[in-house]
């Protein structure tokens, strides 16, 4: 009962699905075979195990604000995923994770969508997207529930994680995410499932996320509008964290920070859960229109200043004797003149510091102590710059590497990067017969007739 920190959630969102508009359902749709299975704890992510795949074909959304990705894979018996269809373009309509032109958004996706298609060689009309909108949030919360003495069952993980949902509900806000760190069984405390276990108090430690309904209500149009049905909605860093680090180094403890272009987000894991996630509204665009009104240049010259000479840690001081060539914007015909590569230098480190500290303040808020104490992994488009890593493991304090999409089959050469880390995080994600770190989601239908719905009420209740 104890609300600890802040963050956002998953069931809510899906119950948003319901609401659009109706959309025809995918021909021979099949459900993975865990769909009618009791939504018990499924195995800790800490123990490192062969995952399970769904035997159909899936497909992810990625819409970020720099690009919009989309992806139709599978899992493969040897623990891989296979990419059988990409589409990708630059990303319009959307700022800061935000959608702000659904006309705009719309055209894109329903281009990347049908090129995956094409590859592909069959239409999907089902996605799972990633949820960077309405400005995510990330709680904890400790939650009691009364068992008297029984066998603890999957009904009562059932209705403790539920009374933690309605502990986390608030005006405008649905959750996306209910992730369960542990549980205590009257005065055994780190107990990972506790389905068995005879007690008098269950209690629990959950990890929730939500978000602004209205956006993701806006979100669903979008789709409904594309053709497009939400299958799931999967929290951004969440999914980044899932492709660039395993089983172990999440157990030990890893901090993911993920610099896209308009927000840079953050995964703390530790102990083999996702304990805290965070938003920060800047990113790699902020860095290019510093470039552009500090050198006065267009903002497509300053990305390109930006990715071929671009560094995030050569200032002044130590001038690397390289001079590159600048162009101005004229009044009647744009000028070119020669530079320093270590002013431009000048002009990107202030804002990758800014981010860096903005990281750490959100890290230190979080109250996290010791779990957020371990390496960092840079992933993202923006991490890509040179020098970012200095910076960070100087800002941060902390040992830091980048992170690249693992266990990705198929994937076109230049999506291979740290720029494709959360689109192929949706794609485990959605791939997945167990849903990572014991998301617990709300799906399963009700009871067909009168008797067998007074019946469920009566037991939910007893």
């Amino acid at each position: 009962m104890n609300d600890l920190v802040e963050t956002p959630s998953t069931s809510g969102a899906l119950a948003l699905v319901g609401k659009g508009p109706e959309r025809r359902r995918p021909a021979g749709r099949g459900e993975s075979d865990d769909s009618s299975r009791p939504p018990g704890l499924p195995p800790s992510e800490s123990r490192p195990h062969a995952r399970a795949w769904r035997r159909e074909v899936v497909g992810v959304l990625d819409i970020g604000s720099t690009k919009i990705t989309c992806l139709i894979g599978k899992g493969e018996p040897d623990g891989t995923l296979r990419v059988l269809g990409c589409g990708w373009l630059r990303s319009n309509g959307v700022k800061n994770g935000a959608v702000v032109d659904l006309r705009a958004a719309e055209s894109i996706i329903r281009q990347v969508v049908g090129n995956a298609e094409r590859e592909f060689g069959r239409s999907i009309d089902k996605v799972v997207v990633n949820l960077s909108c309405g400005q995510p949030e990330s709680r904890l919360f400790n939650v009691h529930w009364p068992v008297g003495g029984r066998e603890i069952t999957d009904a009562d993980i059932r209705r403790i994680v539920t009374e933690g949902r309605m502990k986390a509900q608030s005006e405008g806000r649905a959750v996306i995410h209910t992730l369960p760190l542990d549980f205590a069984v009257d005065e055994t405390d780190g107990v990972t499932d506790p389905r068995g276990h005879l007690c008098d108090q269950l209690r629990a430690r959950l990890h929730v996320i939500d978000s602004a309904s209205t956006a993701l209500r806006t979100l669903d149009s979008l789709l409904g509008r594309a053709e497009l049905k939400l299958d799931a909605l999967v929290s951004a860093p969440l999914a980044s964290g899932l492709a660039v680090t395993d089983a172990d180094q999440r157990m030990i403890g890893t901090t993911v920070v993920d610099m896209g272009g308009g927000t840079t987000s953050l995964a703390v894991f530790a102990e083999g859960q996702l304990v805290h996630t965070a938003q920060i509204g800047v990113g790699g665009e902020h860095v290019t229109r510093d470039i552009a009104r500090g050198l006065g240049t267009s903002s497509d010259n300053a990305e390109r200043l930006k990715t071929m000479h671009g560094h995030a840690d050569l200032s002044g001081d130590s001038d690397d004797g390289v001079s590159i060539r600048i162009e101005r914007a004229g009044v009647d015909a744009p000028s070119f003149e020669l530079m320093p590569r270590a002013a431009l230098g000048d002009i990107i480190r202030p804002r990758i510091e800014e981010t860096f500290e903005l990281v750490r303040d959100r890290l230190d808020g979080a109250g996290l102590g010791r779990l957020a104490g371990g390496r960092v992994v840079l992933t993202g488009g923006a991490s890509l710059l040179d020098g970012v890593g200095s910076v960070a493991a100087r800002v941060l304090n902390r040992p830091v590497r980048l992170g690249r999409p693992m266990n990705v089959v198929g994937l076109p050469a230049e999506c291979a990067a740290a720029t494709f880390a959360t689109t192929a995080g949706l794609l485990a994600w959605a791939a997945s017969v167990e849903r990572p770190f014991g998301d617990i989601e709300f799906t399963e239908e009700r009871p067909a007739g009168f008797m067998n719905r007074l019946v469920s009420f009566i037991r939910d209740r007893v």
